[in-house]
């Protein structure tokens, strides 16, 4: 479990283009207790500095602790690939017009298959 959430939350962190800086001041957690959390020797948070991060980033304990259930806006628990997150950052960058058009894309390829 301590790596696990380690690693989970530094990757949820490096997905969401956000600072340990930044998730301490969210949290009020400090910067020196985060980076225990993510060190080599990656301490366990208790379970309200777990909760505080995972309210903080949008994501499940769940997830922080195993890597399951993504968000906790998302009703179907399904489990999202690094990849398909890239893809969504990517299309979130993206302006309305350039949004349609790989929506239109995306339909092309639907109906070929």
């Amino acid at each position: 479990m301590v790596n696990n959430f380690g690693r989970n939350l530094r990757s949820e962190l490096n997905f969401q283009d956000i600072t340990i800086k930044e998730l301490s001041s969210r949290t009020g957690i400090p910067v020196a207790t985060l980076d225990c959390y993510l060190g080599t020797r990656a301490t366990v948070p208790s379970v309200d500095a777990a909760y505080k991060i995972a309210q903080a980033l949008q994501v499940s304990v769940e997830y922080l602790v195993s890597g399951e259930n993504t968000s906790i806006n998302n009703p179907s628990k399904k489990k999202i690939s690094q990849e398909a997150r890239n893809v969504i950052n990517w299309i979130e960058s993206l302006t309305s017009e350039q949004c349609k058009a790989v929506y239109n894309l995306v339909m092309q390829f639907n109906k070929g298959k």
